[in-house]
Formats: structure tokens, sequence, C-alpha cells
């Protein structure tokens, strides 16, 4: 029973994790596919590249619910599970079975997994990202940096044992910007405008 009661969560908050909300916006509301403008990539930031901020902005609106809502659920009923359910949430996004497993780099998902397991730290990642962004322009570079001080601030400032957790998702996080890494590098990544 308990293998079902697992395998049902992660099944479940996979499907939740792969709804590919970007495409689906640009197909029905701009009738273009995000696949084939700017990165190529489903989240939040290239939709932004379309040159439709609302869709950029309800993308990751609809980016950090889908993670919000499953792993709620798992927090009230089935709290120890919680952080298997918020993994697969963010390999939905990253890996949709419905995409040929090439989703989005999971940071929208990742924040809204992060308020649902300690605000703090959600708080934490946003700061970060926004300064970071406003002094450099970059959103990818945003997004590594705030991850990686996640799990500082999990270890050395509120001592959570699950510090490791967050660690993980920071390399996952790391990963998926790969190709952004670098182009950082060699000085050819596209800086972005989200306003």
């Amino acid at each position: 029973m308990l293998n079902l009661e697992i395998s049902l969560i992660i099944l479940i908050s996979y499907f939740f994790g792969s709804i590919p909300f970007g495409l689906i916006l640009t197909k029905i509301f701009i009738g273009k596919d995000i696949r084939k403008i700017g990165s190529g990539n489903i989240g939040a930031t290239n939709v932004l590249r379309s040159g439709n901020k609302f869709m950029g902005y309800l993308t990751l609106t609809l980016d950090i619910l889908k993670a919000v809502v499953p792993i709620l659920f798992i927090k009230f009923y089935y709290d120890d599970q919680l952080y298997i359910a918020s993994l697969s949430v963010f390999i939905g996004h990253v890996f949709p079975v419905w995409l040929k497993f090439s989703g989005g780099k999971g940071v929208a998902t990742y924040i809204g997994i992060l308020f649902c397991l300690n605000y703090l730290s959600g708080i934490v990642f946003c700061i970060i990202w926004l300064v970071i962004f406003f002094i450099f322009k970059y959103s990818s570079l945003s997004s590594i940096v705030s991850s990686f001080f996640v799990p500082i601030f999990k270890y050395f400032f509120i001592s959570d044992p699950f510090y490791y957790f967050y660690f993980i998702m920071f390399i996952m996080i790391f990963y998926t910007h790969r190709e952004n890494i670098k182009r950082l590098i060699n000085k050819t990544e596209s800086k972005t405008k989200i306003y």
C-alpha cells in the first residue's frame, strides 16, 4: 500500500510539473510555437522573448502554481512525502514526457516549491535573483546564483537537516542552464527585459 501511495504521489506530481504552459499559451493566444523562438525553451523567460509580456508573466505564474497546487496538497495530507513530490514536480517540468523530455529550466517551478516548503527560502531566492538581475541583466545568471545560495541559507542560517535537497536542486538548475553558462563565459548570452 505504501509503495502504491508513493507511486501515485510521484506520478501526480510529475503530471502537474509536466504541463507545458509556455507552449500551450503561445500556441493558443499568439499562434506561435515557443520552441521556435529565441532559445527554444518553453519557460517564462523565453516566452517574454516572443514580445508578449503578458504571456510571459502568465507563464511564470502558472509554472509557479503547477508546483504549489500538488505540493500544498501533499504537505497537508502526506507530509512525509513532501520532498519526493517536490522533486517529481521539478523533474516533470524539466523532462515532460509530452515533449520528448525537453522542457523548461525549472526556475519558476522551483520558486513554487521553495515557497511551499519554507517561505523564507522563497524570499531569499527572489531577493538574490532580483539583486543579481538588476546588476547584470541576465536571467540565467540570476537563477544560478540564487539557487546556489538557497542550500547555503538552509545549512548555515536555519540548520535545515534537508539542506542537501536544495543542493541537489541547485545541481539540476545548474545542469539545465549549461548552455547559458557557455554563453555567459563567451559573453554571448542575451540580456533579459522583464518590464
